[in-house]
């Protein structure tokens, strides 16, 4: 079946790949495309206008996680899978999926025509497949968005300002949590909401697994010296980390975050934003079709909705 492409030149390194090359990719794999918006229009709309295509057997999107989080958005309960293309910075997504992060690895992961059901986290009505952030990293993710696009050596210097700032003196979020019916107050420098939870192995940096587990986990980090963020990075890196000092971990099934102030800045997959208080989270279980490799037990049909 043809697919429909929205391609996000403007994300990670999709800008460092010619369309044309994209397009050329897919045709030798055997991959015609139906629809692709008009580049000019915002992000969302092409999306849109790509998954309203009638008749496609996909969605296929080429640029970081913020786009496939966009694209999550759009697809979200419906029965046109997402083919990724991953030419962002992180390809969190991608890799928790196992998606070679070449694009000729890409494409023939999508010609496969595997497609798995995947659970998407969602918060006040948008969705996030990784996580959703609160405190020092979000406002760190803010001040990057402030930089984006016009790199310099004054832009570095005010957001390495800025780590350091965050890391010293910046007092810490108050939030009201509310978990599974319990009310618990929370002084935090950082917190984190993540769909499902990490995998913990040597080497594997914020991997998850699995992606259909039906839950939620919370993440609280009462402190974040310059030391434990370097300790946590270690740990990140060897494997063994959610045991730490100061690390705080928890299932939940029904979690609201709430302040005093009329707005809570938040990152989901990484991009920064204001959600009004309280913050609702839940999981939409399975809501969401992606396409991935072929395992070595599968056939290359599409698993029933």
């Amino acid at each position: 079946m043809p697919i429909s492409l929205v391609i996000n030149a403007a994300s990670g390194s999709a800008g460092a790949v010619r369309p044309e090359t994209i397009r050329e990719r897919l045709a030798a794999s055997g991959l015609t495309i139906a629809c692709e918006p008009d580049p000019g229009l915002p992000l969302r709309q092409r999306l849109e206008r790509a998954a309203g295509e009638h008749g496609i057997g996909a969605l296929v999107v080429a640029g970081g996680d913020g786009t496939v989080a966009c694209a999550a958005s759009v697809l979200c309960g419906s029965e046109i899978p997402l083919g990724l293309l991953p030419l962002g910075t992180m390809n969190l997504l991608a890799k928790d999926l196992g998606l070679p992060i070449d694009l000729d690895g890409a494409v023939a992961a999508i010609g496969s025509g595997v497609v798995r059901r995947i659970d998407v986290g969602a918060v006040n009505g948008e969705v996030f497949l990784i996580n959703s952030v609160l405190g020092m990293p979000a406002r760190l993710a803010h001040h990057r968005e402030a930089q984006r696009g016009r790199p310099s050596l004054a832009g570095l210097a005010r957001w390495t300002l800025g780590l350091v700032r965050h890391l010293g003196r910046y007092p810490r979020l108050s939030v009201t949590a509310r978990i599974d019916g319990q009310e618990q107050r929370l002084r935090v420098r950082a917190l984190a909401v993540v769909n499902n939870d990490y995998q913990e192995a040597p080497g594997r940096i914020l991997v998850r697994a699995p992606l259909d587990g039906g839950s939620l986990t919370l993440y609280v980090l009462p402190r974040l010296s310059p030391w434990r963020l370097l300790r946590l990075g270690l740990g990140f890196a060897l494997g063994d980390w959610r045991g730490l000092p100061g690390v705080e971990r928890r299932a939940v099934a029904d979690l609201t975050l709430s302040a005093p102030r009329r707005a809570l800045r938040v990152m989901n997959d990484g991009e920064a934003r204001l959600l009004a208080s309280p913050l609702r989270y839940r999981i939409l279980r399975r809501a969401l079709l992606v396409m991935i490799p072929p395992g070595p037990e599968e056939t290359g049909q599409r698993e029933p909705p």
